[in-house]
């Protein structure tokens, strides 16, 4: 490809790829998780990445029943198919395609995901966000939205781009959270066209190819579909045009999550993420005596 990106300085660069591995979650959903505890300080604040793509029921018709979590947030994006969300607090939504989940567990939830389909694509991601260590025994927190609810526009290079959370060429995404200060977006690049994403310079970033190839940063680097790219932080002292120079021959769809890393301890158990292990303890007893 001959086209180059224009970019307003330095784009970060792809340090390393992931391949995922294919996993099975809840009453046996199959899914690909790309992000896993091995990258959880490298991508600070982010602690999970799966994907879920399947059109065959067996593959996800028993959903994941009630479960718990405690110490962060869960985000779940459709792409495609119909979940049900219930939880202990009182919600219930349906989350249909293009539509987003946004849960925060805080102190303690117990919920539900159940399909509310029998047939046909099921597709979508779910990402966990971790809690800075004083908002982790938060009163849990739900949000459902609809795909009308997701802001999203044709940027210059014709790249088309949803914007989750965070904020994009002044575009302000349906969530803003503290802390993390997210930046999560679904682009959809247009055939030969270079676009220049910005990306904060505090921000640990990455970005998930879901459909097609994409050249990533000044060197151009590949990277296929179904891979995780953990990018490059900031190298510049002035900050000024901070971000990702992006292109595909063909066109692509890719996800690009960046969040501020909160640089505390990570103590994982499971669906509990704490920052000690007598945390985990306690959060371990809470759930068994009832106490979520």
């Amino acid at each position: 490809m001959n086209s180059t990106v224009h970019t307003p300085g330095k784009s970060r660069e792809v340090e390393h790829v992931v391949a995922g591995m294919e996993a099975s979650d809840g009453a046996g959903v199959r899914l690909q998780r790309v992000l896993t505890q091995e990258l959880q300080r490298r991508l600070d604040p982010f602690l999970m990445l799966d994907e879920f793509r399947s059109d065959n029921p067996d593959d996800y018709i028993a959903g994941f029943p009630e479960h718990p979590h405690r110490g962060f947030e869960t985000v779940t994006y459709m792409l495609a198919g119909r979940m049900r969300h219930r939880d202990n607090a009182g919600n219930e939504g349906l989350l249909t395609a293009g539509g987003v989940q946004w849960m925060t567990a805080g102190r303690g939830i117990l919920h539900s995901e159940i399909p509310e389909q029998e047939d046909g694509l099921m597709h979508g991601f779910q990402l966990w966000v971790n809690l800075a260590s004083d908002k982790k025994m938060i009163d849990p927190g739900y949000q459902d939205l609809p795909a009308s609810a997701i802001p999203e526009y044709t940027s210059e290079s014709c790249a088309h781009i949803r914007v989750i959370a965070g904020e994009s060429e002044g575009v302000a995404g349906a969530i803003s959270r503290p802390d993390t200060e997210p930046l999560y977006l679904d682009i959809e690049l247009a055939p030969g066209k270079p676009h220049w994403q910005a990306i904060p310079a505090s921000h640990n970033a990455f970005i998930y190819v879901y459909s097609g190839e994409v050249l990533a940063g000044d060197s151009q680097r590949k990277v296929t579909t179904r891979r995780l790219a953990a990018l490059s932080g900031n190298r510049m002292r002035d900050h000024q045009g901070e971000g990702i120079a992006l292109q595909s021959a063909e066109g692509a769809r890719l996800l690009l999550i960046a969040g501020r890393p909160l640089n505390e301890p990570i103590a994982q158990w499971g669906p509990f993420v704490m920052n000690t292990r007598e945390q985990i303890e306690q959060a371990v007893t809470d759930f068994r005596n009832g106490d979520f």
